[in-house]
């Protein structure tokens, strides 16, 4: 695999936001969902991935940068040569006295060697690795994060994963699934996937912590005289009385009917902004307006006329 570095598009100095924020752009561009059959575009997301994983680890990426393992995270080959040994002690590199093996000491071919074959046993016990993990976007709408809901994901090399996504989900949230990442290497456990949710907005609601906010409309009879309105909330309708003599901008608050209780997290309110609304234009209303004159009288910019 090519530097990890240069696939991102990132220097070597990079911030671990930096790199994140490379990889969701490069993500988006390249994820196979958007490319259906455009196998480069496969590839190139792949590779995306695995740089994404090795970078995004601050162990992977030191060990990386330190040269112990390789763009694909497997140990690197041992470089070892007599220049390994040449700057040792005085009387551990080699003797021109020494008639063995052509000029080298015993101590020191048993230095270099002993050195080779304990690298070996280490690599041999690093050997048996954990899998990398896999880092995904997934895309769901705002009542499924609200309420929580369960979306298959298909990933690159045709595998299909079961995301479940636990009510309350925010934005940007990541959904670790254990076991379903990275093949490990020679018996070692898989990786994990990693899942970023990303939640469309909704048309009518709008989140905050762990309350609804919606704005509801109403007539101009409803605003006057109260009564019942049916109105959407994440959990489905309900009828909520709106009281006589409401202005627009009054709000309605309906407790439990926000986000649902999760976890630690009690469940969360609706608040309805109530938003008066004429309707397309009704002459019997222009004409009651004409004639009606208010028994006490009102002017709803009396405020504004101290202003400078």
């Amino acid at each position: 695999m090519d530097d990890p570095y240069k696939i991102l598009g990132v220097a070597r100095s990079a911030s671990a936001d930096d790199v994140r924020r490379a990889y969701r752009k490069l993500a988006k561009t390249h994820h196979p969902d958007l490319n259906p059959g455009n196998a480069k575009a496969e590839d190139v997301f792949k590779a995306v991935s695995a740089a994404n994983d090795l970078l995004s680890d601050p162990g992977k990426r030191a060990r990386f940068d330190r040269g112990e393992i390789d763009a694909a995270g497997q140990p690197s080959a041992p470089q070892g040569s007599y220049h390994d040994h040449a700057d040792g002690e005085a009387g551990r590199r080699y003797s021109r006295e020494s008639e063995h093996f052509g000029g080298w000491s015993d101590e020191g071919f048993a230095d270099m060697f002993g050195s080779v074959f304990r690298g070996a046993r280490n690599r041999g016990a690093e050997a048996r690795a954990r899998g990398g993990d896999e880092h995904y976007s997934l895309e769901t709408d705002f009542l499924s994060a609200v309420n929580g809901a369960t979306r298959r994901l298909t990933l690159p090399d045709g595998r299909a994963l079961n995301a479940k996504i636990p009510p309350g989900t925010l934005d940007g949230q990541v959904l670790r699934l254990r076991g379903q990442g990275g093949e490990g290497w020679n018996g070692g456990p898989a990786g994990d996937a990693l899942i970023e949710i990303r939640v469309t907005p909704h048309a009518f609601f709008s989140r905050v912590g762990q309350n609804i906010r919606l704005d509801l409309p109403i007539t101009v009879a409803e605003a006057v005289l109260g009564g019942f309105v049916e109105t959407p909330t994440p959990g489905g309708p309900v009828r909520v009385r709106v009281p006589p003599h409401s202005d627009t901008g009054s709000e309605l608050r309906l407790r439990g009917r926000g986000v649902p209780k999760h976890g630690s997290q009690p469940a969360g309110d609706l608040l309805a902004t109530l938003r008066v609304r004429l309707g397309p234009p009704d002459p019997a209303l222009d004409a009651f307006m004409k004639s009606w004159t208010r028994e006490t009288p009102f002017n709803p910019r009396s405020a504004m006329e101290t202003l400078p």
